[in-house]
């Protein structure tokens, strides 16, 4: 599809997003409490027809939202790359909207130790495994504290690599403080 015929969908974005006084973590930046409720459906709206596109034209889109002036620019939520750097970029997106604390190097860090990078690591060894919950994803957790520590808006599937990150760092923010605090197993 032509930029073209996507220049309307960015209009209409555009037109529900003014500026505001005062916004909410989980709110559309620039947006009024009034008209939070709409712009959230127009967000959500172009983010489900962007992602039914074919890569080369999310990133047409992509680029000309952000080629916008600010608020304008914030219709569509980032894009991050489906790797390492992207997984804990998107999970640190996330966790500002949740007030979770942490840093790109401890989280970085704390993967290295604990699954090599690998969203599909699984320690079938420790004592969490002979219990028969074994660790698992990046940042290996546990599926009972994945599910106590799951971050709104991320997957439900605990090898989901941002899904893993956020609840891992949801935890550690409950129980050392931020995941900065971790230096070993948790």
């Amino acid at each position: 599809m032509p930029l073209r015929k996507l220049i309307p969908l960015a209009v209409l974005a555009a037109a529900v997003v003014v500026p505001a006084t005062q916004a909410h973590a989980a709110d559309v930046p620039g947006v009024p409490p009034e008209l939070q409720q709409p712009a959230q459906q127009v967000r959500q709206q172009a983010d489900q027809w962007q992602r039914g596109l074919p890569q080369p034209q999310q990133d047409q889109v992509q680029q000309f939202v952000q080629t916008l002036p600010a608020p304008f620019s914030q219709v569509l939520p980032p894009v991050f790359a489906d790797n390492l750097d992207g997984w804990i970029r998107n999970a640190l997106h996330v966790m500002a909207q949740h007030n979770i604390p942490g840093d790109y190097d401890s989280i970085f860090r704390n993967i290295m130790r604990e699954s090599g990078g690998n969203p599909r690591a699984i320690n079938l060894y420790d004592s969490n495994a002979a219990a028969g919950i074994p660790s698992k994803g990046l940042l290996q957790v546990i599926d009972p504290t994945f599910q106590a520590y799951h971050v709104d808006g991320t997957s439900w599937d605990i090898y989901d690599p941002v899904a893993n990150i956020a609840a891992a760092c949801n935890y550690a923010a409950h129980r050392y403080g931020s995941i900065n605090n971790v230096f070993g197993a948790y």
